[in-house]
């Protein structure tokens, strides 16, 4: 087992590999755990967050042995990278990868636990949800943030940015799932329009969105912005819809 384990948390190295060696049968189960399995570990005060990754098929066992990063070692480098650039998400601690001849086995990805009062999620499910209007062009404002520093979150859903309260009473957003992203020295105005098509099937949403970004963003027209986002939001649903009838029909001819 290789590990990574940030700086500020090497005093609690015993205790961290306490937690990855015994993952299977302590901590407390965060979530569904259908795919990959989130449990939480107590620490000297801190709730430390462990993301056990699916174990990969063979040939991405080879991949991430040999070409490319796990989903561990990319979700602790992007998160440390997102602190430098400003950026919200929980703390992060430390990664473990578990190789074999093979590859890739089991890899854990650990940081703080950040309890949040909501995530994008309820601002779709809940259109009444308090502030509602308010925080969706906060978060709006954020994700401006973001593609100035050239930061192209590619799983920019709805559960994957908490969202809190501060002492100002502000909105502060935190990015989870971190993984997949790209780093640019300048974002294109597709690639930014883009960025929002995970995010809410809801036109009135995206009618907000598109009027907050435009204040923001002097190169295009508030109606360039909203007919653009919209676009790129009815591929995504449409795509995902195809997707969903095609595992279905899948289903249906297996039984």
């Amino acid at each position: 087992m290789t590990s990574i384990i940030h700086p500020q948390f090497k005093k609690s190295e015993k205790d961290l590999i306490f937690f990855i060696e015994n993952f299977n049968n302590q901590g407390i189960l965060f979530g569904d755990g259908q795919r990959n399995k989130i449990k939480l570990f107590q620490l000297d005060g801190l709730t430390v967050n462990i993301k056990s990754f699916k174990i990969p098929n063979l040939i991405n066992k080879v991949a991430y042995k040999y070409f490319r990063k796990s989903k561990a070692k990319r979700s602790y480098e992007f998160a440390t990278e997102l602190l430098k650039n400003g950026i919200g998400t929980p703390a992060p601690i430390g990664y473990f990868e578990n190789f074999n001849a093979l590859g890739l086995r089991e890899s854990y990805y650990l940081s703080e636990h950040l309890v949040c009062e909501l995530t994008y999620r309820e601002l779709v499910e809940e259109p009444n949800y308090p502030n509602n209007e308010q925080i969706l062009r906060a978060f709006t404002r954020f994700t401006f943030d973001l593609h100035q520093k050239g930061i192209e979150f590619l799983d920019h859903s709805p559960g994957n940015t908490l969202i809190k309260t501060n002492a100002n009473g502000q909105y502060d957003f935190f990015l989870v799932d971190l993984n997949r992203m790209n780093f640019h020295n300048k974002m294109s105005f597709e690639q930014r329009m883009n960025n929002f098509s995970r995010l809410t099937p809801k036109k009135e949403m995206i009618a907000v969105m598109s009027n907050e970004y435009a204040k923001v963003y002097s190169d295009r027209s508030e109606t360039e912005i909203f007919t653009k986002m919209w676009e790129a939001t009815t591929n995504f649903q449409e795509e995902f819809e195809r997707k969903k009838r095609f595992k279905k029909t899948i289903k249906f001819w297996k039984k």
